[in-house]
């Protein structure tokens, strides 16, 4: 029965040397810790703070700009801009026609629009870049209303993630502190090599006091086994 017990112990501690190389722990424990040190970082309560606060406080409401920006939305608007070149023309054209209205010369046309209709005048004066301004804004706009288009599926798809980083800051936490993943294989390895050593300790004993039992019998003339 004693050596039945030190041979166990002898296919126990094998198995446990073999078996974690048989699944692969560890190429899957190097991953895990690689993993573990890559999120560290992210995984931290100051940055899932701030993680969660860029999602709520800038992209959430991000969300809500996106209505404004349709193709529906950027044509009407591109029709404003044609409304400002077609303004910038009559605008030219206001001065001289005052001026022969009132029987003044075109300086002196504008000298009275700046003094009577200040806000008016520097309008005016301002459209060309109005227009080109507006012209650049429009077109932006009208680059991204795909990239727009994809922003609530985006915050749907994201606010899972943010929602998770901030449910397991703790037990992220925890989970860091135990041993570097790669020693797990070794936490197999050292022990099962401990068994083969104690079992095959036990084993050489007990069959070096066998030997020694069957010395002494024959020395004393006491046959081995009575039939």
């Amino acid at each position: 029965m004693a050596r039945r017990s030190l041979w166990a112990v002898v296919v126990l501690g094998f198995l446990m040397i073999v078996a974690p190389f048989a699944l692969g722990l560890p190429a899957k424990a190097s991953a895990g810790q690689e993993m573990m040190d890559g999120f560290r970082p992210l995984m931290q309560p100051a940055n899932v703070d701030k993680t969660a606060a860029y999602y709520d406080d800038v992209f959430v409401p991000l969300g809500g700009v996106v209505p404004a920006l349709t193709k529906d939305n950027i044509a009407t608007f591109n029709g404003y801009v044609q409304g400002f070149t077609a303004m910038g023309v009559d605008a030219q054209n206001l001065v001289p026609a005052l001026a022969q209205a009132m029987s003044m010369t075109p300086e002196q046309v504008q000298v009275f629009m700046g003094a009577q209709f200040p806000a008016m005048s520097q309008m005016l004066s301002a459209l060309p870049t109005m227009e080109q301004d507006f012209t650049e804004l429009m077109a932006l706009m009208e680059q991204n209303v795909t990239i727009f288009e994809q922003v609530p599926g985006g915050l749907t798809h994201y606010e899972p993630l943010v929602a998770t980083m901030q449910a397991n800051v703790t037990n992220f936490d925890r989970a860091d502190q135990l041993p570097d993943m790669n020693l797990f294989t070794w936490f197999f390895v050292v022990p099962g090599a401990l068994f083969m050593l104690f079992g095959g300790l036990g084993l050489w004993g007990e069959q070096q006091r066998e030997h020694g039992t069957a010395h002494a019998r024959r020395g004393f003339g006491v046959p081995q086994a009575v039939r």
